[in-house]
């Protein structure tokens, strides 16, 4: 499910995995905007099929022989990577706090933290966020619009879809010329993701699609309201 059509399971589109733990409560809620779900269901039975088959099997296997000390680098070398966004979308939101926290984690993580591999940032203090440019269109106040389910690229909406173009500019890959090594980064940094998010797996429950697509427009709309969401009971 990235911001690349090339690789299953992006950070973002995949993190709905993540929120059913958090959002479990929440997925009973009505039924959210999906006009789309004739079309989304296929397009899900084929990235579900495509990483239960695929993905899931190479994420378990690099899990099983990696150690845990260099996952745990990998994974590290990665959020530094993505704390570029997180930066730029803490200005466009304005927040000054978050910009800067995230440009002292860069700073440290980048220097002290030998390239990222270690989390300098977290040890002392400087909590990680999480933006991206859809979430900046959302503070700004467009609609997210009807879901989608994206071949490869996983859950989203029309507003998260758009919003993955203007992504592209703020990772590495784009910008290296060597693309044997651009393609082998993009890939490890996928594989890191999947890897992550297998325990989240255990989490689906019932209706799979409509699990995740609940769990992915809940996740969202607590990201976009900083988690001060409206509870409807």
């Amino acid at each position: 499910m990235h911001d690349s059509g090339s690789v299953a399971m992006p950070r973002l589109a995949t993190a709905c995995l993540l929120a059913g733990a958090l959002f479990a409560p929440l997925v009973a809620q009505a039924a959210p905007q999906d006009p789309w779900e004739r079309v989304n269901r296929p397009i899900f039975q084929f990235n579900d099929t495509v990483d239960t088959y695929a993905f899931k099997p190479v994420a378990q296997g690099y899990q099983y022989i990696t150690p845990q000390w260099l996952q745990d680098g990998i994974h590290n070398f990665f959020q530094n990577l993505g704390d570029v966004g997180n930066l730029a979308n803490d200005t466009l939101q304005a927040k000054p706090r978050e910009a800067g926290v995230d440009t002292a984690r860069l700073l440290l993580n980048t220097t002290l933290g030998v390239g990222g591999l270690f989390d300098v940032g977290t040890r002392m203090g400087l909590q990680r966020n999480d933006e991206d440019f859809g979430l900046t269109l959302g503070k700004w106040g467009v609609p997210s619009g009807p879901f989608v389910m994206l071949p490869l690229l996983g859950p989203s909406t029309v507003r998260d879809g758009v919003a993955k173009v203007p992504d592209l500019y703020t990772q590495p890959y784009r910008y290296m010329d060597d693309v044997a090594f651009r393609n082998s980064l993009f890939a490890t940094g996928m594989l890191d993701t999947r890897a992550q998010l297998l325990p989240a797996d255990k989490l689906v429950s019932g209706d799979k699609y409509i699990f995740i697509r609940n769990a992915y427009l809940q996740m969202r709309d607590f990201k976009v309201n900083d988690g001060k969401v409206q509870d409807d009971f």
